[in-house]
């Protein structure tokens, strides 16, 4: 590998970051590790506090404090575990997918204007290689 290409990509991912962290601020009600919690129980239905912390990649007392955040916003709700009724499993709620979506549409618009001049063919190519480096992540061990 060329150092000169990943010192560029090192510098632009840490400007990403950065820009991404700044601008999501404007899209709502949402932090960003609640829309992705949010996303996850859209995504995947009911699921427990382990289940999620596996699917993020964080420890489980990070999992029940950023839910219980979301409990009181009524975004969730915990729900029994049918198998255990001694566990609970967490479930987005209408107005949980309402502000999830509306987050969502928020960032949609967002990239379009950032992206207006790129032609069909740039984007998708950018989308892909951010699919290809998000999908050699997820096989990591954080």
């Amino acid at each position: 590998m060329d150092d000169e290409s990943l010192t560029l990509i090192e510098q632009e991912i840490s400007v990403f970051v950065r820009r991404v962290t700044l601008t999501e601020k404007r899209f709502g009600n949402l932090e960003r590790s609640a829309y992705i919690l949010l996303r996850e129980l859209y995504n995947h239905g009911p699921i427990g506090v382990k289940r999620l912390a596996e699917e993020l990649h964080l420890d489980d007392s990070t999992v029940s404090r950023q839910a219980s955040a979301l409990v009181r916003s009524q975004w969730i709700e915990k729900i029994p575990n049918p198998d255990d009724g001694r566990a609970y499993f967490y479930q987005i709620t209408a107005s949980g997918i309402a502000e999830m979506k509306a987050y969502a549409q928020k960032r949609y618009h967002y990239l379009a204007h950032i992206l207006k001049d790129w032609s069909e063919q740039e984007r998708t190519h950018f989308g892909k290689l951010l699919q290809k480096y998000n999908a050699i992540l997820e096989q990591m061990d954080y």
